[in-house]
């Protein structure tokens, strides 16, 4: 009697647990040459799988038009919710509104959106605090430089509100009476990409701008400012070279002691972030508008952290 109860309980368990369905997920990814945006789906994938649950991936090119075909096409396909990390942050409004008219749940992950203030309930926002890792970038690098230099600053894309917002952070630490003495001799829009970055500083070099301090919005165009400095001869000891990210390729280069600075922002915190919001706002959970995922600042000091 007792065994058959078992069987009777284990049987009624397996039936709950196969009817259970796993969800289906659209991700729109801004570009896959971006090497964070690589490391951020990566770990996104990963984790909806051991999960149980199905990532539709789609590359968005760079392209704004793209991205919302792709946003369009999820909702067509009825995906359960929607995670898209935005090409430009200033189109994200139409991107919710056809969310929330088709009611499916959205999550914007690393890049703030742009109408994050009237999320009502229906979208949430994964990431971190872009104007706080640029602030960050600023401090280490000037402190490094002892408070003075000629400087440049390499920037994602202008059209961005994370590459604005820590630009905007790096000049309001160089306004500050420890950073004063800091000179940006020149700026430009690197598209965060190294190849980049690298021609824009090759060129700055051979027009005679040779700073002492380069700061970069992301890890990627730092790496590239360090390839055109070395390529010109210019020694590494001579120069501070700070990005975001923390990425593998960036810890390297501290430790091979050609980059100074980065900002540790957590890919796989987002990436897991932004899943787990999308679960649970398909479970129907309401979220707040914005989870933080903290930025950390990482230099040859703590890099062991960070490996």
């Amino acid at each position: 009697m007792k065994l058959g109860k078992l069987i009777t309980a284990t049987a009624m368990l397996a039936l709950l647990a196969g009817s259970a369905t796993a969800a289906t997920i659209g991700y729109s990814s801004p570009n896959f040459d971006d090497n964070f945006q690589t490391i951020l789906r990566e770990a996104a994938k990963g984790y909806a799988e051991s999960k149980g649950d199905k990532l539709l991936i789609e590359d968005a090119r760079e392209d704004v038009g793209t991205q919302l075909s792709q946003v369009q096409n999820f909702i067509a396909s009825g995906v359960d919710a929607i995670v898209v990390a935005p090409v430009s942050t200033e189109a994200t409004p139409a991107i919710t509104k056809l969310a929330k008219e088709a009611g499916i749940p959205l999550v914007y992950v690393n890049r703030r959106p742009a109408d994050l203030d009237a999320f009502d309930g229906t979208a949430t926002y994964v990431g971190s605090d872009n104007y706080q890792a640029g602030k960050l970038e600023g401090e280490a690098a000037c402190k490094a430089a002892g408070g003075k230099g000629d400087a440049v600053i390499l920037i994602g894309f202008l059209r961005n509100e994370d590459a604005q917002n820590r630009t905007k952070a790096v000049k309001d630490v160089l306004a500050t009476d420890d950073c004063k003495d800091i000179k940006v001799l020149a700026e430009q829009e690197g598209e965060w990409q190294r190849t980049k970055a690298q021609d824009i500083v090759a060129n700055w070099l051979s027009a005679g701008t040779k700073p002492s301090i380069v700061f970069a919005n992301n890890d990627e165009m730092a790496l590239g400012a360090v390839q055109a400095m070395k390529s010109a001869g210019i020694s590494m000891d001579d120069v501070v070279i700070a990005g975001v990210d923390a990425t593998p390729d960036a810890i390297k280069s501290i430790e091979a002691g050609d980059m100074d600075i980065t900002v540790f922002q957590d890919a796989k915190g987002q990436a897991t972030g932004s899943i787990d919001a999308a679960l649970k706002m398909i479970g129907g959970e309401k979220l707040d508008k914005y989870i933080d995922v903290p930025f950390v600042t990482v230099t040859k000091e703590n890099l062991d952290q960070f490996k």
